[in-house]
């Protein structure tokens, strides 16, 4: 069914300059299309044209595009022989008219208030470009975006990518509004290829003046097993790849070098992954050995230095050749459900390496500092209950260390409120547990908030920490209500 035709007094102002202007590139995705364009056509942002961009389509695209255009006059379409997604939004963007921009992937979905949620930031605070969060589509149902889940937990505006670097791993270009006078200023545009979209991502994010991050979800990115990455493993697609990498880096190392170590373990974490996919599966493995080396070499000391110990490992295999080993180091990643255990070793001076495949394997010598995953090792410290017993509080929770599974020789804690420290004397409950008594009186004269820390001591390695709630999540606190007289029976503990 075709989206209903805009009400009379908005095709009225069709012949005004619009807001915003969404340019779609369209290359043979006629079973997502139209939910693509539908999900445009009913934003409640209204004051917009959408410009289609047929990429020489062979199949059914075209014609759904068309009965768009026929249907709602803020649709138009224009077309160009195949040249990818790249220049066709440059063509897109020649034909746009809105004083703000944005980009649509006919195969995804925009959430209806995405638009005017993004353009409404913008409104209010003059920055250059808007940002949101985004949810994979897969199957039909929304599930969190891995590239995107650690960027816009904290959502902020009039921010910079050079203040907030976490927005490294925003690297997409359609989860955004682009002030149009910003995108020509910075002369943005795409190159021909099939990862077009990072360098200019990270170009405007660089270049923009200020950046707002919303919370919001602005983005449902579909995945789909034949899209135009389906074959991101193989040598040509890997080499479009390492060009799309040295091009963010060439542009960083001139404009943002603070930038590089972020990108580049951002590139260790997810881009690399296509070659060792593709070295898993290659009969002759030399080419994509090759290959490899050349990614590696691309990159930073810093960032191959303290990647991972598993990354390191994979790394170091890649680096001499042997295929075989890598495959069998991948294999035991993907059969671990969790994170491989970290054990100890050296009584004098104690290390702590991941126990992998090849762990001090004698024929292939590979050296232990590959392993040592001691900066990798943190503390888990939760409340279970804390509950009054007429006399006092009794505390009821477990330390461990993620990835030891050992019981921690010593563990010390107590009660802060930023200035003052109150001791808790610790008793030990099983292999994880911890049980611990305090009187509230002891926090007379204190801070209104009062929060929980450990030290925790095993085998030389010491770890602090703050607990967390173990049902509500987040920090744990303690604040009593009753002031003055510090009342027993009236204590709140919020999550």
């Amino acid at each position: 069914m075709l989206p209903s035709i805009p009400d009379p007094e908005a095709k009225e102002q069709i012949g005004m300059i619009p807001l915003l202007s969404v340019v779609v590139p369209i290359h043979n995705v006629e079973p997502y299309l139209t939910e693509c364009l539908k999900s445009l056509a009913v934003q409640t942002l209204e004051d917009f044209e959408v410009i289609m961009v047929d990429d020489g389509s062979s199949d059914g695209s075209r014609r759904i595009a068309e009965d768009f255009v026929a249907a709602d006059r803020r649709f138009v379409l224009i077309g160009q022989r195949n040249l990818g997604p790249g220049p066709a939004r440059n063509a897109g963007i020649e034909r746009a008219r809105g004083a703000y921009l944005a980009f649509a992937d006919a195969d995804d979905v925009v959430p209806p208030e995405a638009y005017e949620r993004l353009v409404a930031t913008l409104a209010e605070t003059g920055s250059d470009l808007a940002c949101g969060a985004v949810r994979r589509l897969v199957d039909g149902v929304l599930e969190e975006s891995i590239l995107h889940e650690r960027v816009f937990r904290r959502p902020k505006l009039c921010t910079h990518i050079t203040d907030k670097h976490v927005l490294i791993r925003d690297r997409t270009i359609w989860n955004k509004v682009y002030r149009r006078a910003f995108w020509e200023r910075a002369r943005l545009e795409f190159a021909a290829g099939i990862y077009e979209d990072v360098p200019v991502a990270m170009q405007a994010h660089v270049l923009a003046t200020s950046v707002d991050m919303l919370g919001d979800v602005v983005y449902h990115w579909r995945r789909r097993e034949w899209s135009i990455t389906q074959c991101r493993n193989e040598l040509p697609n890997l080499h479009e790849r390492l060009a799309a990498i040295r091009a963010v880096r060439a542009f960083l190392d001139e404009r943002a070098p603070e930038l590089l170590d972020g990108f580049d373990a951002l590139v260790l974490e997810k881009d690399i992954v296509f070659l060792f996919q593709a070295l898993e599966t290659a009969e002759e493995p030399g080419p994509v050995l090759d290959l490899a080396r050349a990614w590696m070499a691309e990159l930073g000391k810093h960032a191959l230095d303290t990647a991972p110990s598993l990354r390191r490992l994979e790394l170091h295999l890649i680096g001499r050749g042997l295929v075989a080993e890598l495959r069998k180091v991948r294999e035991f990643r993907r059969a671990r459900e969790d994170a491989a255990r970290v054990v100890p070793r050296g009584w004098r001076t104690t290390g702590w390496y991941g126990d992998y495949p090849f762990f001090r394997d004698r024929r292939l010598k590979i050296p232990d500092s590959v392993f040592d995953a001691r900066e990798e090792l943190k503390l888990l410290a939760k409340v279970d209950s804390c509950e009054w017993t007429g006399a006092e509080y009794r505390l009821r929770g477990q330390v461990a260390i993620h990835r030891v599974d050992r019981r921690i020789g010593r563990v010390d804690l107590w009660l802060s409120d930023g200035r003052r420290r109150i001791p808790l004397e610790t008793q030990r409950a099983g292999r994880h547990g911890i049980v611990t008594t305090f009187d509230p009186e002891r926090l007379a004269g204190g801070g209104p908030t009062w929060r929980l820390q450990v030290r925790a001591e095993i085998r030389g390695l010491v770890l602090k920490g703050w607990f967390r709630d173990a049902e509500a999540g987040g920090s744990w606190r303690f604040t009593p209500s009753g002031v003055p007289g510090w009342s027993r029976s009236g204590m709140d503990m919020p999550q």
